[in-house]
């Protein structure tokens, strides 16, 4: 019994010892395969493509993102496309090409580049989708952006705030409604958002759309281009805008179209106190506006912090990790969910600039003078 009980407790600890052995060799193989993957791609170049030079935050955010991945030691092949969708197409071959091991796409048109995806997923080459949501394409990765219906809904509060909607004012008030570009699926969420909040005003009657366009087809502005949306506020002032009246507010999801929108009405002869108009990215001229009681508000959507975010999914991903995402049901494309990491807006006007703005270190008081 004795010896029984020996060779019983000898054969549990060679047991235990065998299990232990086989748990550690499995952790090992992992931690080799991670490590393997950071390995090779030290120093990797990373191929980052962004739509335009034309709109001061993407300059901002092309800068951000390579900045810090050449702090992390890879290296940076950045382009921008000046909004020709071929041009990006290009641009991502030609990284592709050269041997990119992973790609972040700010994307012009987010349908237009399926074929070029295709070809990152032949060579299993990862892809992090910036800010834009790159559609119908099964070969993206992760999507980097801020919470773009909770844009929506702010510009559309900003407005009713500026309005003096929230402060009981019962109006009628005179609006009008701009949305993005089309083919930017941001552009939907933004207009969603501000659409949840400002149509059930529009029809208990506080807000009246005078122009009678009320749909996002009607009101978007392709490639978010200023002097587009410029040329409609005239058209709009000038065939509904006759005879004394006059528009109360405008909401704008861009500070490129906000600019555009306020020329028009100057050139219409409106001058201070102006309509109240939203907007979007916290651009210098539009701040400025702003601190100028001209453009009242814009929604300010920090690229830094977009920037770092995306870079921490980017070294992740090439360490053979998890990227850190919040959100895996709300951003399909079309072909699958797309798992997402979403950073919070924040409403800007000039009661809260020098808080936000000037506190945040984005710009100094000397930029805004």
């Amino acid at each position: 019994m004795r010896l029984g009980r020996i060779g019983g407790v000898v054969s549990a600890i060679a047991l235990a010892a065998t299990m232990t052995a086989c748990g550690s060799s499995t952790k090992t193989v992992d931690q080799e395969a991670s490590a393997s993957a950071a390995a090779g791609n030290a120093g990797a170049l990373i191929g980052v493509t962004m739509p335009t030079k034309s709109s001061e935050r993407w300059i901002h955010d092309g800068n951000n993102v390579k900045q810090q991945l050449e702090q992390l030691g890879y290296k940076v092949d950045l382009q921008y496309a000046e909004n020709d969708i071929p041009t990006q197409a290009n641009q991502i071959e030609n990284q592709i090409t050269k041997g990119a091991k992973l790609l972040i796409v700010a994307s012009i048109d987010g349908t237009a580049i399926t074929s070029q995806l295709q070809q990152a997923a032949d060579a299993k080459i990862p892809v992090i989708a910036y800010d834009r949501l790159i559609r119908n394409s099964p070969n993206v990765d992760y999507y980097a952006t801020f919470d773009n219906f909770k844009v929506g809904v702010q510009q559309a509060t900003s407005l009713l705030k500026g309005l003096g909607v929230e402060d009981g004012k019962k109006g009628p008030f005179n609006v009008e409604l701009f949305g993005g570009s089309p083919d930017d699926n941001n552009a939907t969420f933004f207009w969603e958002g501000a659409m949840s909040v400002l149509k059930p005003k529009i029809d208990d009657g506080t807000l009246k759309v005078a122009s009678g366009q009320t749909d996002f087809k009607t009101a978007a502005i392709l490639r978010w281009d200023p002097a587009t949306a410029q040329k409609r506020m005239e058209d709009i002032l000038t065939k509904t805008y006759t005879g004394g009246k006059k528009v109360d507010g405008v909401l704008s999801p861009y500070d490129g179209l906000s600019i555009g929108i306020l020329s028009a009405l100057k050139s219409s002869g409106y001058s201070k106190p102006y309509p109240i108009v939203t907007g979007q990215d916290a651009e210098l001229q539009s701040v400025k506006s702003i601190v100028a009681d001209e453009q009242y508000s814009t929604i300010f959507k920090d690229t830094r912090k977009l920037a770092e975010q995306t870079v921490k999914m980017a070294d992740a991903v090439l360490k053979g990790g998890q990227p850190e995402v919040n959100n895996t049901k709300d951003y399909d494309n079309g072909n699958k969910v797309v798992p997402s990491y979403l950073l919070d807006p924040v409403i800007v006007d000039k009661s809260n600039y020098k808080d936000v703005i000037i506190g945040g270190n984005y710009y100094t008081e000397d930029q805004l003078k």
